[in-house]
């Protein structure tokens, strides 16, 4: 019965990725641990993400940010901003876009999760994202137990502070080290961060990306979607503005999810998406595991994954 389930699933995962015209970035995704997806927003889409974002941070600096003209005065450097799932319709509509998913559901499974939502909001200065694996957290092996997919809303380069990944990393099952990561001369970042130098100081560095590693110059509205083991960070942005993204964290069933999931504060949310079963699934309303006194449920109302693809 479960080996059944299984092949069925790997099957309907298989198709959806062919009907959709992946193939090719499955391909990408085997060899090199990451894809590009082209225009995987509409112009509408990322104008939407875009405003939302800049209105939380607004909220959140007490002062406007001109994502143009910003100079690091204004902004400085990289801060996340979390949990933006119930912030704006338009993040609902992102998190169902079909491509990304079908790419999702053959790297997690049909079952996965949402584990985070939020935007890597970066101004001028400040110091690179240090080259990391999202897997080791929870695990590394061949089958990737979580998964990212980053939207561009703003355009990537390196002087915009691109997004920078390690083609193949996905296979080394480990972490990368410190003479793996970024470097400023004979340092590496985290020998600069326990320095502690000043704004200044940091302006005035010239970092260098491990070798092998590729810069994602992208356009906006391209996603790129990425293994869990794959190594990946980000350049420090040295360009008036703000670099915009939008990440969109995927997790199996089984992984704790950065964000606590079943928040009941937004039940016109869950209503608009009755008739489909997949913002429910991603939100964990079907996981399994996570029951109190009245035990398992063992009805089509969760599940319970057999595999690497259900």
């Amino acid at each position: 019965m479960s080996t059944k389930r299984e092949e069925a699933a790997r099957r309907r995962v298989l198709a959806n990725v062919a009907d959709l015209g992946l193939n090719e970035n499955l391909l990408e995704l085997e060899t090199q641990g990451f894809t590009v997806l082209k225009q995987a927003l509409t112009p509408d889409q990322v104008e939407r993400a875009k405003s939302a974002i800049l209105e939380r941070v607004q909220r959140q600096t007490g002062s406007a940010v001109d994502p143009e003209k910003a100079c690091a005065d204004d902004y400085r450097g990289m801060h996340y901003q979390h949990y933006l799932i119930f912030e704006d319709p338009v993040f609902q509509e992102i998190l169902l876009q079909e491509r990304s998913l079908a790419l999702m559901h053959y790297l997690l499974g049909e079952s996965c999760v949402l584990s985070s939502m939020g935007s890597h909001f970066r101004g001028p200065g400040g110091l690179p994202l240090a080259i990391h694996a999202d897997g080791s957290s929870v695990g590394m092996t061949e089958t990737s137990l979580v998964a990212n997919c980053n939207y561009a809303l703003t355009p990537y380069s390196a002087e915009n502070g691109a997004l920078v990944l390690v083609p193949g990393s996905h296979r080394r099952n480990r972490p990368p080290t410190a003479r793996e990561n970024w470097r400023s001369g004979e340092r590496s970042i985290f020998d600069v961060m326990k320095e502690q130098p000043s704004a200044e100081e940091l302006d005035a560095m010239t970092w260098t990306p491990p070798s092998g590693a590729v810069t994602m110059d992208i356009a906006v509205g391209d996603a790129v979607i990425w293994h869990g083991n794959t190594w990946h960070g980000g350049w420090r942005r040295d360009a008036l503005g703000t670099r915009i993204n939008l990440a969109a964290y995927f997790c199996r069933s089984h992984i704790a999810t950065q964000e606590r999931r079943g928040d009941d504060r937004y039940p016109e949310v869950f209503r608009r998406y009755n008739d489909d079963p997949r913002f429910a699934q991603l939100m964990g309303e079907r996981v399994f595991n996570g029951w109190r006194e009245e035990g398992p449920d063992f009805t089509d109302a969760k599940s319970n994954p057999v595999g690497i693809f259900d």
